[in-house]
């Protein structure tokens, strides 16, 4: 629950010092400008505070690793959730007006965690998970839109080193000792494609990359 805590403010801190410049700029995901990056934030604010208040008696089908859909084409952008969250991001049209609205939603999406019972049973896209679970998966998602930001300061060490052991139980084994955390998450997730030395190493691995997580 700390961790989820310490990834999320560092990751709008990160968002509320980039230069409004920045938000015309690529993101670190496929076919996203930065504003769009920061919008799809505001949304996952949104959804991790409807989440809390949504308790469930029901029996917990997945877990932090489980909660991951898995497929290995990267997105092509015609999603209609994707298109539409490009679409919300340029109505925003000031980036000013965007970093106020992560800040709002994001602060109460932290204090919602921060006061949630992490054994309480949570519902969200036909999975039942606790909260503590629910939100150390979103450690993964914060660390890696970290990382998605051009120019950003680095994200937390201990969100990258659990970043990269949830990676490496997605995918049923270790990634190289010699890959630091950051290498393991793009390279797994095809936000960069592995060196030449880099793929000798991944060995058979190296063909069942990337882990486009969903």
């Amino acid at each position: 629950m700390d961790l989820f805590s310490r990834t999320w403010a560092a990751l709008r801190a990160a968002v509320a010092a980039l230069p409004g410049s920045s938000f015309a700029e690529p993101s670190g995901c496929r076919g996203w400008l930065v504003r769009d990056l920061v919008c799809h934030l505001v949304i996952d604010a949104q959804d991790v505070l409807i989440t809390l208040v949504t308790p469930t008696s029901s029996a917990v089908t997945h877990d932090a690793v489980t909660y991951w859909a898995v497929a290995s084409e990267l997105p092509s952008g015609d999603d209609p959730l994707d298109a539409l969250i490009v679409r919300l991001a340029a109505a925003y049209e000031d980036p000013a007006l965007l970093k106020f609205h992560l800040a709002d939603v994001g602060a109460a999406a932290g204090r919602a965690a921060d006061l949630a019972d992490p054994g309480m049973r949570i519902s969200t896209q036909d999975m039942v998970l606790t909260a503590g679970d629910y939100l150390s998966a979103y450690v993964l998602e914060w660390t890696l839109h970290h990382l998605d930001l051009p120019a950003a300061a680095p994200p937390p060490p201990e969100g990258l080193a659990r970043a990269r052991e949830l990676v490496e139980q997605i995918a049923g084994t270790a990634f190289p000792a010699a890959f630091s955390d950051t290498d393991v998450l793009l390279v797994a997730t095809g936000r960069r494609a592995p060196t030449d030395a880099e793929r000798a190493s991944l060995g058979d691995l190296a063909g069942r990359l990337p882990f486009v997580l969903g």
